[in-house]
């Protein structure tokens, strides 16, 4: 008799949203598109005026473990927050975030399983998206800023300390994966909003409180928007995930 394989742990993709109608076609279909897609996700719209929830509410009207949640307070913090505690109290075991201006690569959510057999926290890998317009030099240029900057991170004072049991890692909340008894146990994305606390800096800090078993997994893709560095520029792009370093008016590019 052969024997039985064990099922596998329950997966949820949470991805906030906020005015991304014009755009989010393409992340739906990124998803769809997974090579492995026993996972449920949950949209959370946070407070978008435009038409992105009934967009996505029709996309996913035959497929039954898609839904989409609201949260009226405002931040991306707040958002992923819910989405990630509804997933869990739904069954979730294990959880992965992106957001609605990515393209997760078709094998993104069999990768993060596959990482979080044996981490408990996995920072992918975030590239450039190709069809934004932003040249190639560009977006060599901006992958080899963020490696740079993580490497700058791990030398950081406020990034080290006695309280710390690994390294300092960069995860992008647009491409991390955690157990959800881990999600918990560090508290979760803080409730902030994006101009107040990178939310996913917090939450990799109080991670490397608990545990070692986290890491960066290059096989863990997803393709992220330049709106951003279109919008500033390179230099003040890198400036504003710099602890805010680049303030300006409007943070909500569109």
């Amino acid at each position: 008799m052969t024997a039985a394989l064990p099922a596998a742990r329950p997966l949820a993709v949470v991805v906030p949203v906020y005015n991304e109608a014009t755009g989010i076609r393409a992340t739906l279909d990124a998803l769809a598109d997974q090579l492995d897609s026993d996972f449920d996700v949950v949209f959370v719209d946070n407070g978008s005026t435009d038409d992105s929830a009934a967009i996505i509410a029709e996309f996913s009207r035959d497929r039954p473990r898609w839904r989409v949640i609201s949260e009226p307070q405002k931040g991306t913090g707040a958002a992923a927050d819910t989405g990630m505690r509804a997933a869990i109290a739904a069954g979730a075991v294990l959880l992965a975030r992106t957001d609605a201006d990515c393209l997760p690569r078709a094998d993104w959510t069999a990768s993060v399983r596959r990482a979080l057999s044996t981490l408990d926290l996995v920072g992918g890998e975030l590239v450039p998206r190709r069809d934004e317009g932003l040249g190639w030099p560009t977006r060599v240029a901006l992958r080899a800023a963020v490696h740079l900057a993580e490497g700058f991170g791990r030398i950081r004072p406020g990034n080290r300390g006695g309280d710390y049991l690994g390294p300092y890692l960069m995860a992008a909340g647009c491409n991390v994966g955690i157990t959800a008894a881990l999600y918990l146990e560090a508290g979760g994305f803080p409730r902030t909003r994006i101009e107040e606390l990178h939310e996913d800096r917090a939450l990799v800090n109080a991670v490397r409180m608990l545990t070692s078993r986290y890491g960066r997994r290059g096989d863990v893709v997803v393709y992220g928007s330049s709106r951003r560095v279109t919008a500033w520029g390179l230099r003040n792009t890198l400036l504003w995930y710099k602890d805010h370093a680049y303030r300006p008016d409007h943070v909500d590019i569109r």
